[in-house]
């Protein structure tokens, strides 16, 4: 392996304070334009419409995980040295760095609309040979690459490598939960990061916290669940990534008829219409480039499509009530009311779903099994957090989220035209028996 010269660059964070790196690996990935990419690319999505302050980008993010993965594998290395292997720490650092890397402009609907996967677009641009990224893996080993990208797929042979970058308690989620409460003005997220930090352990095959911790773990396990109930799960938020999926998926309708209409207004996105893309295509996105198209689209002679970017850029949100599986059969006449008064259901109603299981046990048998979080007692026995947590315990298995049924707001403002119409769907959406009995937001 290649060896780096020593340097000390220092960046400021507003969660860790300094994050100063040390390693010529470590600084060259950071000054690669797929990592610098990452500046343009928010960590909340639509977030930052409803809490004003969730500006931060993808970038903030790796580079605290980056730090929390450091500041771990060199008290592994310091204090373990019969159960951590020192040759692990830059693999773990960088799978860190970049575990988020091939993140797109607004990430998830995106990926909805486009059928594109930032996890493998994140393995392309570690494996591929013509990223930037993969040139300075290289420098360390030819098989290098491929490392830290087993650790993205959770192949790598060495579980605790790969629990430190993703499982139940991570650098990953540490980062984030602290980070996103920052950012958001939400206190939900807070938790004692030091002292886990402090009682973290490897053990065979893992991870584990020492007993004297567990109470700073259980705290992380509540701040998660009220992140997600709090913020990630906002009602208000989700009507911004409804609004957004509509919107692409009427340019996506269009698109086949008036091609050179989006050639000139949104050039970048012509591979993804066409399902043609190459991974220089999804890295030429981001979300400025998207907001810039959307801005365009706002005088497109298709009124939907124009109304839905309009929206979108001048934060006009839909209303949105809760509601059960058992009440789907009515949203059907809800979308026929909708309809009567001029709206198409298709691009002006929509449901979405936000669900969270905050802890569970190892299970297997599942297709997605999650890892278990292992507290070590004195003698060096490992028990499974739940059993000894009743705050936990109460959590384990439990998922917990919501339906929303998404409508133009419009539709509850008098309008004498619609008037029956409009006392039909008022009627439905405040029955004790339906949708109202939930609540609207």
């Amino acid at each position: 392996m290649a060896t780096n010269k020593k340097l000390e660059k220092v960046f400021r964070d507003p969660v860790h304070n300094y994050i100063p790196v040390s390693n010529q690996t470590i600084y060259d990935l950071i000054a690669t334009k797929e990592f610098q990419r990452l500046r343009r690319i928010k960590q909340l999505g639509t977030s930052s419409y409803t809490f004003h302050g969730a500006e931060h980008s993808r970038f903030t993010h790796c580079l605290g995980v980056y730090h929390i993965a450091k500041q771990i594998t060199e008290m592994f290395t310091k204090n373990y040295p019969e159960t951590w292997r020192p040759e692990e720490n830059l693999v773990t650092q960088c799978a860190a760095l970049l575990h988020d890397v091939g993140h797109g402009a607004f990430s998830h609907t995106f990926e909805g609309i486009f059928d594109t996967d930032h996890e493998a677009i994140t393995v392309a641009i570690i494996t591929d040979e013509t990223t930037e990224v993969n040139a300075v893996l290289r420098k360390v080993a030819p098989d290098f690459p491929e490392k830290v990208a087993s650790v993205i797929t959770h192949d790598y042979e060495n579980q605790q490598v790969v629990q430190l970058i993703s499982s139940q308690i991570d650098a990953d989620r540490m980062d984030y939960l602290l980070r996103d409460s920052y950012y958001t003005g939400a206190t939900y997220g807070e938790f004692d990061l030091t002292r886990i930090m402090r009682v973290i352990t490897p053990v065979d095959n893992g991870i584990a916290f020492k007993i004297q911790g567990m109470h700073a773990v259980e705290d992380y396990i509540v701040s998660r669940f009220q992140m997600y109930m709090q913020v990630y799960f906002h009602p208000a938020s989700r009507a911004m990534e409804v609004l957004l999926h509509q919107l692409l998926k009427r340019a996506k309708v269009l698109y086949p008829t008036q091609k050179d209409y989006f050639a000139m207004t949104s050039p970048r996105l012509i591979p993804f219409f066409e399902n043609q893309f190459s991974l220089n295509d999804y890295l030429q996105l981001d979300d400025g480039v998207m907001t810039t198209y959307f801005q365009n689209w706002q005088t497109h002679p298709d009124e939907i499509l124009a109304d839905l970017s309009t929206s979108f850029i001048n934060r006009k949100l839909a209303k949105s009530v809760k509601y059960d599986r058992s009440d789907e059969a009515d949203l059907a006449i809800l979308r026929d009311i909708i309809e009567k008064i001029g709206f198409d259901p298709d691009y002006y109603t929509a449901v979405h779903s936000n669900f969270d299981l905050p802890y569970d046990l190892y299970r297997p048998e599942l297709e997605n099994s999650r890892t278990q979080i292992e507290i070590m007692q004195k003698d060096g026995s490992l028990t499974e957090l739940s059993e000894l947590s009743s705050l936990v315990k109460a959590l384990s298995g439990t998922t917990h989220g919501d339906n929303r049924f998404y409508f133009p707001r419009e539709i509850l403002k008098a309008d004498t035209l619609f008037k029956s119409e409009q006392e039909a769907f008022t009627s439905y959406i405040n029955n004790d028996y339906f949708l109202g009995k939930a609540g609207k937001k």
